[in-house]
């Protein structure tokens, strides 16, 4: 028989709940707990946005958040680029810059010693 969180969220009276099978761990059950009230108070925040345009741009934002983060689970390095260029495009910078804001991340990283990921690597060192 499936479990039910529910999440509500004080201000509106929005209320979210999430249906299934949980995982028996004490923490796990925690986290999902508060993942979904966290998720209940940002739709809250955003269908409490009274402007339009606003509350669809607050909207698109947290989708594609959504997207990058199930995509970082995943491990997904490819997807996760592609979500993050697309967000730093919207916010008008462009590949150019991002290139160049990459090689400043690389040398910093460098420059500090530590080690990192061999796809943090720059094109020129393969």
């Amino acid at each position: 028989m499936p479990e039910q969180y529910a999440a509500t969220d004080k201000r509106t009276g929005l209320e979210v709940a999430v249906t299934g099978e949980f995982p028996p761990h004490h923490d796990d059950r925690i986290r999902i707990a508060r993942t979904t009230t966290l998720f209940t108070r940002l739709m809250s925040t955003i269908l409490a946005t009274e402007n339009e345009t606003e509350r669809r741009e607050r909207f698109h934002a947290i989708e594609t958040q959504l997207e990058m983060a199930e995509a970082l689970i995943r491990q997904d390095v490819p997807e996760v680029q592609r979500l993050m260029r697309t967000t730093l495009e919207k916010m008008g910078i462009t590949p150019e810059q991002m290139d160049e804001m990459a090689k400043k991340i690389l040398d910093q990283l460098r420059d500090g010693g530590g080690d990192f990921p061999d796809f943090l690597s720059s094109p020129e060192e393969d």
